[in-house]
């Protein structure tokens, strides 16, 4: 039973879903994609995404669509917007247990895999969190192992799987998700061809046209928007926020950090299986010419690394598309480890020997265990300091009370939260003279200014709030 589908499954989803909707929005992305996807459901446009009104074009809108959808069918709630992301996450486990068999893989190895992938840290938190990067993973993941699998035997269905992917990915991050698996493909792709010194033409044209199928969902979507709003909007889509954020160019962007960045990472990268993971890597560099298969799964986590390290914007969040490959490289390692354990029998390591299986389930037990513990009361706790429902609650007391409120140059994390939270976009003042304007027009108007220093007089702080270590000030004349 240990070693089935249906225990991955129900193990993946009580990993996933358990305590979901226990704990608020918390954080910039959590709260700017949720603000998002309640102005999708409340304006009813499922073309420009709008974030306080304003077009809001860094990504294309697939997680939106989901999350707005959700918010239909099951009502507004942290749980219906995480939806999506836990979904994409069980997928992903899924189909990464499902592949490796097709791999003609053992069902402990693939079961293992699938465990790992579900059990660490960075690939759960964020599975259970608002944002495209759970559907991005499951696009790459679909579209490489789709790959892969042509590779060994081409079917319609593994064709299918692949436009899929690329489908899934590209309408989750634009660029993006063509380059992480883009880069695999034409890595793996390159290896190939000069291990067996001939070229593959046949296999360079299949993923090439697969791809060009791929894309079209994402090219209807940027017919539709360049309707709307012109080449301005596709340009910002394609070029700002995708080239861009790559290049450096665009600055607004933030998150640019130096090239060895993720080299910081990588010690928190894949916990708690890091070591598994890493180990792996070297163990197999001797096997990679004659097995392609460990090729493929090395050249994936290795060349996707490359390519964000060479990114000028840069988040740990983006390494989540390693780590399909990342658990399957854990798990081949880790029946190694087993394989030689098998001929032990004397001192401590033959004791290990011996109860290896015990031993194996009480980790992951402790593992799964925590996970459920953090799901249950930790991140609850964590709404006492990061959630923004307590200053919404407060706006809409005002509100209730007869008073108009507005948010005095709203960055994208209360923005977001206090359209969620309302299920209205409040009124937005960018300038010293709009606020003046505002709050003289009546003694009852209350704007919202977030900062490190209290404003000055003329303006009267009502009173003061803090999210996380960001200070709200609610102020009149």
């Amino acid at each position: 039973m240990l070693r089935s589908a249906s225990s991955l499954f129900l193990l993946a989803a009580l990993l996933f879903f358990f305590a979901l909707g226990n704990h608020q929005l918390q954080g910039s992305t959590e709260a700017r994609v949720a603000g998002i996807a309640m102005e999708m459901h409340l304006d009813n446009d499922w073309v420009t995404p709008r974030l306080f009104g304003e077009p809001f074009l860094e990504k294309p809108p697939l997680s939106l669509w989901l999350d707005a959808g959700a918010m239909r069918l099951f009502g507004v709630s942290p749980w219906a917007v995480r939806l999506a992301s836990a979904v994409a996450g069980l997928l992903s486990v899924m189909l990464l247990y499902g592949m490796l068999r097709r791999f003609e893989r053992p069902k402990a190895v693939a079961w293992t895999a699938g465990i790992l992938l579900a059990t660490m840290a960075s690939y759960w938190s964020n599975v259970r969190g608002v944002g495209e990067d759970a559907l991005l993973a499951l696009g790459v993941s679909m579209a490489l192992l789709a790959f892969f699998q042509s590779q060994r035997a081409s079917t319609p269905g593994s064709s299918l799987l692949f436009v899929a992917g690329i489908a899934i990915a590209t309408l989750s991050k634009g660029v993006l998700g063509l380059a992480m698996p883009g880069v695999v493909i034409f890595t793996y792709l390159l290896a190939d061809n000069l291990l067996d010194r001939r070229l593959k033409v046949s296999a360079w044209l299949r993923p090439g046209w697969l791809t060009v199928v791929g894309l079209i969902p994402l090219l209807i979507w940027l017919a539709v928007l360049y309707q709307r709003g012109g080449m301005p909007a596709v340009s910002e889509v394609l070029l700002t926020n995708s080239v861009g954020r790559f290049s450096g160019s665009f600055v607004e962007a933030g998150h640019y950090e130096p090239f060895y960045y993720y080299l910081a990472k990588l010690p928190q990268a894949f916990l708690p299986w890091n070591i598994l993971v890493y180990l792996g890597l070297w163990h197999f560099r001797k096997e990679l010419r004659a097995n392609r298969y460990l090729l493929f799964f090395s050249l994936w986590i290795v060349a996707q690394f490359v390519m964000l390290t060479l990114a000028s914007s840069k988040r740990t969040v983006y390494l989540m598309s390693m780590t399909p490959a990342a658990a399957v490289i854990a798990a081949e390692y880790a029946g190694v480890l087993f394989d030689r354990l098998k001929g032990r029998e004397n001192g401590w390591i033959g004791w290990i020997a011996r109860h290896r299986q015990a031993l194996s389930v009480s980790v992951l037990t402790l593992v799964i265990g925590s996970y459920l513990v953090a799901a249950q009361w930790a991140l609850p706790r964590a709404d006492r300091e990061l959630s923004f429902l307590p200053l919404t609650t407060e706006i809409q007391t005002l509100q209730a009370s007869g008073r108009q409120v507005a948010l005095f140059q709203a960055n994208e994390r209360v923005g977001g939260a206090s359209v969620f939270y309302t299920q209205s976009v409040l009124k937005g003042l960018d300038t010293d003279a709009q606020l003046r304007d505002f709050l003289g027009a009546s003694s009852l108007n209350v704007a919202v200014i977030s900062g490190d220093q209290p404003p000055v007089a003329p303006l009267k702080v009502l009173k003061t709030m803090m999210v996380g270590r960001q200070a709200y000030y609610f102020v009149g004349l």
